[in-house]
């Protein structure tokens, strides 16, 4: 008789052809729980599903519940928002549980969260609640920034803030757990931490699928790089794509022929495309769009010599991490959530000095020997303690113990 808990797994949040943080997080955890024994259902709706699909993540004892939102998505973000809202009420009232499960909101939006919550107060006695907190969004009056910044995104951030009013006190007086990014994040829930209901959850690559690629094209990482730095990421106010384009100017002047790599997609993309043309960087910015683990997105960071980062505000970030298994070395701005994240591998900027940002990049192109030992040292880091297996042995560890 197979005594392991039973999951449901809330990811209505899910959007796009790209991949977020608390994405990869729930589709990793799902694909290694799984292994271990334990059922899995996965409320999503269909773009949602197509990402998970993407990452071929399939088991006989995963159940993919997808929802059907029907014509609501052709009228635009903000009316599929509030639809995939009250399509996870109706699916927090209309779940039955016929034994003890496990509730996991994958984020903490409101269409994740409100089935969550919805089940663990109709079935208190059946139901340990895990909540995905991992990002406290910004105040408003500061926006999308930890420092010095053009152009804060603040309606943007109003957006996310008010969200998190309703979410937050769901969390601190029903959750069971609530699962985090950094360090820092648990001060956001120190009547929890206090308890030993926090737990934080550093990134994770899949180190077993890059070592394996490594070694099958050992000849490709003796040619000379064709990309001088790489980008991935996803094109959002939080991660700082238009503010690259003008440090990537910077970089361009001194190095005409520097090139680099954007691997991603978002809502910022034709803002990024149209500072490439008003800098005339076509010959020196090349963007691949976003590219899911294997072949084609291993390639490029094989043949870049660094991986640039440049975001404003973060609560983490497993991209920079990815390429630095390759041993690139990193160059970020110096945010509170990297002191936990990056300790080696990174050259860090006070943040909002693109002028800095780019002479850190300019330096490791010119000291090849800094750059090999920097990046020796973030790939180290990252193989010792960056694993996915860890991370989510540690995190089922706690929540089923």
């Amino acid at each position: 008789m197979n005594n392991k808990p039973t999951f449901h797994f809330f990811a209505l949040a899910a959007v796009g052809v790209g991949l977020s943080g608390g994405d990869r997080i729930f589709i990793e955890f799902a694909r290694r729980w799984v292994k271990w024994g334990n059922k899995i259902y996965i409320h999503l709706w269909e773009e949602g599903y197509n990402i998970t699909q993407a990452q071929k993540l399939q088991h006989k004892n995963i159940k993919f519940e997808i929802i059907n939102m029907g014509i609501w998505p052709k009228f635009g973000f903000l009316v599929n928002y509030i639809a995939r809202i009250l399509a996870g009420i109706i699916l927090g009232l209309k779940i039955t549980l016929p034994k003890f499960v496990i509730v996991y909101s994958c984020s903490d939006f409101l269409m994740d969260l409100l089935p969550a919550f919805l089940l663990k107060a109709r079935f208190r006695g059946k139901v340990k609640w895990v909540a995905g907190w991992y990002q406290t969004a910004p105040s408003p009056f500061i926006g999308f920034r930890e420092g010095k910044r053009d152009k804060a995104y603040r309606l943007t951030a109003l957006f996310y803030w008010l969200s998190q009013m309703v979410s937050k006190p769901l969390i601190l007086r029903f959750a069971d757990f609530v699962l985090v990014n950094n360090i820092e994040e648990k001060k956001q829930f120190s009547e929890l931490d206090n308890i030993g209901k926090v737990v934080v959850v550093l990134g994770a690559v899949d180190l077993d699928n890059i070592k394996k690629y490594l070694k099958q094209n050992q000849t490709l990482r003796d040619e000379e790089p064709k990309y001088d730095a790489v980008f991935q990421g996803r094109f959002h106010p939080q991660k700082g794509v238009t503010e690259l384009i003008d440090i990537w100017a910077k970089v361009v002047r001194e190095r005409n022929n520097a090139v680099l790599a954007m691997i991603g997609d978002g809502e910022l993309m034709n803002d990024v495309i149209s500072k490439i043309k008003s800098n005339k960087l076509e010959r020196n910015v090349r963007i691949f769009g976003y590219l899911y683990d294997g072949p084609e997105k291993y390639r490029i960071f094989t043949q870049s010599k660094v991986v640039v980062h440049p975001a404003f505000y973060d609560s983490g970030g497993m991209a920079s991490a990815e390429a630095m298994a390759f041993g690139l070395p990193a160059v970020g701005f110096d945010l509170k959530s990297y002191k936990s994240y990056y300790p080696k591998g990174m050259l860090k900027v006070p943040v909002g000095n693109l002028e800095g940002f780019s002479e850190s990049i300019l330096k490791l192109l010119n000291n090849e020997k800094l750059r090999l030992k920097l990046g020796k040292e973030g790939r180290d880091m990252i193989q010792k303690d960056w694993s996915w297996d860890k991370r989510a042995r540690e995190v089922i560890s706690e929540i089923t113990s």
